[in-house]
Protein backbone atom coordinates (compact mmCIF):
# COMPACT_ATOMS: atom_id res chain seq x y z
CA UNK A 1 0.00 0.00 0.00
CA UNK A 2 1.32 3.41 -0.96
CA UNK A 3 0.56 6.56 1.45
CA UNK A 4 -0.16 4.07 4.05
CA UNK A 5 1.35 6.96 6.92
CA UNK A 6 -2.16 9.29 5.51
CA UNK A 7 -5.68 9.63 7.29
CA UNK A 8 -6.91 6.57 4.62
CA UNK A 9 -4.15 4.98 4.57
CA UNK A 10 -4.26 4.24 8.45
CA UNK A 11 -7.63 3.16 8.46
CA UNK A 12 -6.74 0.79 6.18
CA UNK A 13 -3.73 -0.68 7.07
CA UNK A 14 -5.86 -1.08 10.73
CA UNK A 15 -8.47 -3.11 8.66
CA UNK A 16 -5.90 -5.53 6.76
CA UNK A 17 -4.09 -6.11 9.71
CA UNK A 18 -7.23 -6.80 12.22
CA UNK A 19 -8.20 -9.14 8.62
CA UNK A 20 -5.33 -11.00 9.19
CA UNK A 21 -3.25 -9.53 6.23
CA UNK A 22 0.37 -9.26 6.05
CA UNK A 23 0.22 -5.29 4.93
CA UNK A 24 4.15 -3.68 3.43
CA UNK A 25 2.89 -0.45 3.97
CA UNK A 26 4.95 1.99 1.50
CA UNK A 27 5.43 6.09 2.23
CA UNK A 28 8.17 8.53 1.89
CA UNK A 29 7.20 9.45 5.69
CA UNK A 30 8.63 8.06 8.78
CA UNK A 31 6.56 8.88 10.93
CA UNK A 32 3.37 6.49 11.91
CA UNK A 33 1.68 8.71 13.93
CA UNK A 34 -1.59 8.51 12.75
CA UNK A 35 -1.02 4.49 12.65
CA UNK A 36 -0.64 5.03 16.70
CA UNK A 37 -3.95 7.27 17.01
CA UNK A 38 -6.24 3.97 16.11
CA UNK A 39 -3.53 1.06 16.03
CA UNK A 40 -2.18 -1.35 19.15
CA UNK A 41 1.18 -1.24 19.19
CA UNK A 42 1.09 -4.69 18.73
CA UNK A 43 -1.39 -4.37 15.18
CA UNK A 44 1.93 -1.99 14.76
CA UNK A 45 4.42 -4.42 15.44
CA UNK A 46 2.58 -6.78 12.31
CA UNK A 47 3.00 -3.81 9.64
CA UNK A 48 6.09 -3.94 7.67
CA UNK A 49 7.16 0.05 6.75
CA UNK A 50 9.03 0.79 3.92
CA UNK A 51 10.35 3.72 3.07
CA UNK A 52 10.56 4.85 -0.36
CA UNK A 53 8.93 7.39 -2.57
CA UNK A 54 6.59 6.68 -5.21
CA UNK A 55 8.40 8.96 -8.09
CA UNK A 56 11.08 6.25 -7.80
CA UNK A 57 10.17 3.60 -10.33
CA UNK A 58 13.11 1.04 -9.47
CA UNK A 59 12.23 1.40 -6.38
CA UNK A 60 8.26 0.30 -6.13
CA UNK A 61 9.21 -2.41 -8.55
CA UNK A 62 11.96 -3.98 -6.26
CA UNK A 63 9.56 -3.49 -2.93
CA UNK A 64 6.87 -5.71 -5.25
CA UNK A 65 9.31 -8.00 -6.43
CA UNK A 66 11.02 -8.53 -3.18
CA UNK A 67 7.86 -9.32 -1.19
CA UNK A 68 5.70 -10.86 -4.14
CA UNK A 69 2.93 -8.34 -3.48
CA UNK A 70 -0.19 -9.12 -5.09
CA UNK A 71 -2.94 -6.66 -4.30
CA UNK A 72 -2.04 -2.85 -4.55
CA UNK A 73 -3.83 0.05 -3.25
CA UNK A 74 -2.17 3.50 -3.96
CA UNK A 75 -3.13 6.10 -2.06
CA UNK A 76 0.03 8.34 -1.97
CA UNK A 77 -0.66 11.67 -3.17
CA UNK A 78 -0.49 15.54 -2.66
CA UNK A 79 -3.37 17.36 -1.46
CA UNK A 80 -4.75 20.38 -2.66
CA UNK A 81 -2.92 23.46 -0.40
CA UNK A 82 0.55 21.45 -2.21
CA UNK A 83 -0.50 20.94 -5.46
CA UNK A 84 -1.43 24.76 -5.22
CA UNK A 85 1.68 25.95 -3.56
CA UNK A 86 3.79 23.75 -5.42
CA UNK A 87 2.32 22.51 -9.12
CA UNK A 88 5.30 21.00 -10.58
CA UNK A 89 5.86 18.69 -7.44
CA UNK A 90 2.26 17.55 -7.29
CA UNK A 91 2.56 16.52 -10.90
CA UNK A 92 5.71 14.73 -10.16
CA UNK A 93 4.17 12.88 -7.54
CA UNK A 94 -0.03 12.58 -8.35
CA UNK A 95 0.44 11.63 -11.86
CA UNK A 96 4.34 10.53 -12.31
CA UNK A 97 3.63 8.92 -8.91
CA UNK A 98 0.80 6.75 -9.78
CA UNK A 99 2.23 5.92 -13.57
CA UNK A 100 4.59 4.44 -11.89
CA UNK A 101 2.27 2.57 -9.27
CA UNK A 102 1.30 1.28 -13.09
CA UNK A 103 4.61 0.51 -14.13
CA UNK A 104 5.51 -1.59 -11.39
CA UNK A 105 2.64 -3.31 -11.49
CA UNK A 106 2.27 -4.36 -14.76
CA UNK A 107 6.21 -5.53 -14.66
CA UNK A 108 4.91 -7.86 -11.73
CA UNK A 109 2.25 -9.30 -13.96
CA UNK A 110 4.45 -10.78 -16.25
CA UNK A 111 5.56 -13.00 -13.17
CA UNK A 112 2.22 -13.45 -11.18
CA UNK A 113 -1.52 -12.79 -11.25
CA UNK A 114 -2.17 -9.35 -9.81
CA UNK A 115 -5.03 -8.16 -8.05
CA UNK A 116 -6.89 -4.72 -9.97
CA UNK A 117 -4.69 -1.33 -8.74
CA UNK A 118 -6.76 0.24 -6.53
CA UNK A 119 -6.62 3.91 -6.47
CA UNK A 120 -8.33 7.57 -5.07
CA UNK A 121 -9.19 9.65 -7.43
CA UNK A 122 -11.27 12.26 -6.83
CA UNK A 123 -14.45 14.30 -7.15
CA UNK A 124 -12.52 17.39 -6.37
CA UNK A 125 -11.50 17.02 -10.39
CA UNK A 126 -15.39 18.14 -11.22
CA UNK A 127 -16.22 21.69 -10.69
CA UNK A 128 -20.24 22.91 -9.70
CA UNK A 129 -20.77 22.97 -13.74
CA UNK A 130 -20.10 19.18 -14.04
CA UNK A 131 -23.50 18.69 -12.12
CA UNK A 132 -27.08 17.51 -13.77
CA UNK A 133 -28.46 21.14 -14.80
CA UNK A 134 -31.78 20.09 -13.66
CA UNK A 135 -31.02 17.71 -10.78
CA UNK A 136 -28.20 19.08 -9.68
CA UNK A 137 -26.80 15.78 -9.39
CA UNK A 138 -22.89 14.51 -10.35
CA UNK A 139 -23.43 11.07 -12.09
CA UNK A 140 -20.00 9.02 -12.26
CA UNK A 141 -20.31 9.82 -15.77
CA UNK A 142 -20.01 13.29 -16.25
CA UNK A 143 -17.80 15.21 -18.26
CA UNK A 144 -15.45 16.68 -16.15
CA UNK A 145 -14.16 20.25 -15.94
CA UNK A 146 -11.10 20.79 -12.82
CA UNK A 147 -10.55 24.20 -11.38
CA UNK A 148 -7.70 23.43 -9.80
CA UNK A 149 -3.97 21.54 -10.54
CA UNK A 150 -5.78 18.73 -8.10
CA UNK A 151 -8.65 17.93 -9.75
CA UNK A 152 -5.97 18.18 -13.60
CA UNK A 153 -4.01 15.46 -11.68
CA UNK A 154 -6.73 13.18 -11.01
CA UNK A 155 -8.60 13.61 -13.96
CA UNK A 156 -5.28 12.35 -16.04
CA UNK A 157 -4.98 9.20 -13.44
CA UNK A 158 -8.10 8.03 -14.52
CA UNK A 159 -7.31 8.02 -18.38
CA UNK A 160 -4.02 6.61 -18.03
CA UNK A 161 -5.80 3.92 -15.79
CA UNK A 162 -7.73 3.66 -18.74
CA UNK A 163 -4.64 3.16 -21.06
CA UNK A 164 -3.07 1.08 -19.07
CA UNK A 165 -6.25 -1.00 -19.06
CA UNK A 166 -6.50 -0.73 -23.37
CA UNK A 167 -2.41 -1.10 -23.95
CA UNK A 168 -1.63 -3.51 -21.19
CA UNK A 169 -4.47 -5.52 -19.40
CA UNK A 170 -3.64 -3.85 -16.32
CA UNK A 171 -6.99 -4.02 -14.46
CA UNK A 172 -7.85 -0.97 -12.13
CA UNK A 173 -10.56 0.45 -9.46
CA UNK A 174 -10.63 4.14 -8.99
CA UNK A 175 -12.44 5.29 -6.16
CA UNK A 176 -13.95 9.16 -5.78
CA UNK A 177 -13.99 10.48 -2.24
CA UNK A 178 -14.97 13.84 -1.44
CA UNK A 179 -15.33 15.27 2.40
CA UNK A 180 -12.95 12.20 4.43
CA UNK A 181 -13.13 12.85 7.85
CA UNK A 182 -12.18 10.70 10.71
CA UNK A 183 -9.12 10.30 12.87
CA UNK A 184 -5.78 11.40 11.75
CA UNK A 185 -7.61 13.41 8.57
CA UNK A 186 -6.11 16.64 9.57
CA UNK A 187 -4.24 17.64 6.06
CA UNK A 188 -6.31 19.04 2.63
CA UNK A 189 -8.89 21.57 1.85
CA UNK A 190 -11.75 19.45 3.30
CA UNK A 191 -9.68 18.27 6.53
CA UNK A 192 -11.74 21.17 8.43
CA UNK A 193 -14.55 19.46 9.84
CA UNK A 194 -12.73 16.65 11.27
CA UNK A 195 -10.47 19.75 13.17
CA UNK A 196 -13.77 21.13 14.23
CA UNK A 197 -14.11 18.12 15.89
CA UNK A 198 -11.12 17.73 17.80
CA UNK A 199 -11.35 21.32 18.67
CA UNK A 200 -14.47 20.56 20.00
CA UNK A 201 -12.88 18.06 22.41
CA UNK A 202 -9.69 20.46 23.48
CA UNK A 203 -11.66 23.08 24.18
CA UNK A 204 -10.82 25.87 21.59
CA UNK A 205 -11.73 27.87 19.01
CA UNK A 206 -11.80 26.64 15.42
CA UNK A 207 -13.24 28.00 12.39
CA UNK A 208 -14.17 25.07 9.55
CA UNK A 209 -13.45 27.37 6.18
CA UNK A 210 -16.31 26.50 4.75
CA UNK A 211 -20.08 26.09 5.55
CA UNK A 212 -21.72 25.05 2.75
CA UNK A 213 -23.19 21.19 1.88
CA UNK A 214 -20.59 18.71 0.87
CA UNK A 215 -20.86 15.13 0.74
CA UNK A 216 -19.07 13.43 3.82
CA UNK A 217 -17.41 9.91 3.71
CA UNK A 218 -16.34 8.21 7.23
CA UNK A 219 -12.35 7.11 6.93
CA UNK A 220 -13.29 3.48 7.96
CA UNK A 221 -15.99 3.37 5.49
CA UNK A 222 -13.65 4.80 2.95
CA UNK A 223 -10.71 1.99 4.05
CA UNK A 224 -13.30 -1.00 3.82
CA UNK A 225 -14.34 0.04 0.17
CA UNK A 226 -10.83 -0.20 -1.30
CA UNK A 227 -10.19 -3.22 0.16
CA UNK A 228 -13.88 -4.79 -1.20
CA UNK A 229 -11.99 -3.70 -4.39
CA UNK A 230 -8.65 -4.85 -4.01
CA UNK A 231 -10.45 -8.50 -3.24
CA UNK A 232 -13.34 -7.82 -5.76
CA UNK A 233 -11.34 -9.04 -9.10
CA UNK A 234 -12.65 -6.79 -11.61
CA UNK A 235 -11.62 -6.68 -15.24
CA UNK A 236 -11.57 -3.28 -16.87
CA UNK A 237 -10.68 0.59 -15.71
CA UNK A 238 -13.50 1.11 -13.38
CA UNK A 239 -14.20 4.57 -11.37
CA UNK A 240 -16.81 4.72 -8.90
CA UNK A 241 -18.05 7.79 -6.63
CA UNK A 242 -18.30 6.92 -3.25
CA UNK A 243 -21.35 6.66 -1.28
CA UNK A 244 -21.67 9.34 1.41
CA UNK A 245 -23.77 11.31 3.51
CA UNK A 246 -24.61 15.47 2.08
CA UNK A 247 -24.68 17.32 5.49
CA UNK A 248 -23.54 21.03 5.63
CA UNK A 249 -22.07 23.17 8.39
CA UNK A 250 -24.97 23.46 10.89
CA UNK A 251 -25.53 19.69 10.49
CA UNK A 252 -21.85 19.20 11.23
CA UNK A 253 -22.34 21.20 14.44
CA UNK A 254 -25.69 19.43 15.67
CA UNK A 255 -23.65 16.15 15.04
CA UNK A 256 -20.85 17.51 17.24
CA UNK A 257 -23.10 18.79 20.52
CA UNK A 258 -25.06 15.51 20.04
CA UNK A 259 -21.49 13.56 20.31
CA UNK A 260 -20.23 16.04 22.75
CA UNK A 261 -22.80 18.40 24.67
CA UNK A 262 -21.73 21.87 24.57
CA UNK A 263 -18.66 21.16 21.84
CA UNK A 264 -20.54 22.91 19.16
CA UNK A 265 -19.92 26.16 21.06
CA UNK A 266 -16.22 26.27 20.09
CA UNK A 267 -16.84 25.63 16.15
CA UNK A 268 -17.74 28.19 13.04
CA UNK A 269 -17.70 28.56 9.47
CA UNK A 270 -16.64 30.70 6.86
CA UNK A 271 -19.69 31.46 5.05
CA UNK A 272 -18.13 29.42 1.79
CA UNK A 273 -18.93 27.03 -0.47
CA UNK A 274 -16.90 24.31 -1.81
CA UNK A 275 -16.36 24.49 -5.61
CA UNK A 276 -17.60 21.18 -5.93
CA UNK A 277 -20.83 19.12 -6.29
CA UNK A 278 -22.31 17.52 -2.83
CA UNK A 279 -24.82 15.46 -4.69
CA UNK A 280 -23.06 12.51 -5.97
CA UNK A 281 -24.89 9.54 -7.57
CA UNK A 282 -22.72 6.14 -6.98
CA UNK A 283 -24.24 4.08 -9.73
CA UNK A 284 -22.14 0.99 -10.28
CA UNK A 285 -20.73 0.80 -7.51
CA UNK A 286 -22.82 -2.12 -5.86
CA UNK A 287 -20.53 -4.39 -7.67
CA UNK A 288 -18.06 -4.26 -5.13
CA UNK A 289 -20.32 -6.42 -2.53
CA UNK A 290 -21.80 -4.50 0.64
CA UNK A 291 -20.33 -1.60 1.55
CA UNK A 292 -20.24 -0.04 5.07
CA UNK A 293 -22.36 3.29 5.66
CA UNK A 294 -21.76 4.61 9.09
CA UNK A 295 -24.49 7.43 9.68
CA UNK A 296 -22.92 11.21 10.18
CA UNK A 297 -23.87 11.14 14.01
CA UNK A 298 -22.22 7.53 14.35
CA UNK A 299 -19.15 8.55 12.53
CA UNK A 300 -19.07 12.01 14.12
CA UNK A 301 -20.00 10.18 17.78
CA UNK A 302 -17.02 7.36 17.12
CA UNK A 303 -14.66 10.02 16.11
CA UNK A 304 -15.05 11.99 19.34
CA UNK A 305 -15.06 9.24 21.30
CA UNK A 306 -11.40 8.67 19.82
CA UNK A 307 -9.98 11.37 20.43
CA UNK A 308 -11.60 11.79 23.94
CA UNK A 309 -9.47 8.72 24.83
CA UNK A 310 -6.27 10.15 23.06
CA UNK A 311 -6.71 12.90 25.98
CA UNK A 312 -7.45 11.22 28.31
CA UNK A 313 -4.13 9.54 27.93
CA UNK A 314 -1.73 12.41 27.03
CA UNK A 315 -1.47 11.52 23.15
CA UNK A 316 -3.88 14.35 21.63
CA UNK A 317 -0.97 17.25 20.38
CA UNK A 318 -2.83 19.97 18.99
CA UNK A 319 -0.72 20.84 16.17
CA UNK A 320 0.00 17.44 15.18
CA UNK A 321 -3.93 17.55 14.35
CA UNK A 322 -3.31 20.31 12.07
CA UNK A 323 -4.94 23.41 15.03
CA UNK A 324 -2.55 26.58 15.90
CA UNK A 325 -0.94 25.07 19.21
CA UNK A 326 -1.66 28.59 20.59
CA UNK A 327 -5.65 28.94 20.44
CA UNK A 328 -7.37 32.36 20.83
CA UNK A 329 -9.35 33.05 23.50
CA UNK A 330 -12.70 31.31 24.53
CA UNK A 331 -15.92 32.18 23.20
CA UNK A 332 -18.19 34.51 24.91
Amino acid sequence: MTGALGCIGAWTVRALVRAGAHVTAFDLGRDPRRLRLIMRDDELDAVELVEGDITDLAVLTETLEARGITNVIHLAALQVPFCRADPPRGALVNVLGTMNVFEAVKRAARHRPMAPVVYTSSIGMFSLEDADPVTGTLHVDAPAHPVNHYGVFKQANEANARVYWLEDAIPSIGIRPLTVYGVGRDQGMTSGPTKAIVAAVLGRPYTVPFRGPTMYQYAPDVAATLIAASHRGLDGARVFNLPGVVADGPALASAIETALPGGSRWIDFEPVELPFPSDVDHDGIDVLGPLPATSFVDGVRESVTIYRGLLERGRLDPAQQGLDPTPSSLPS
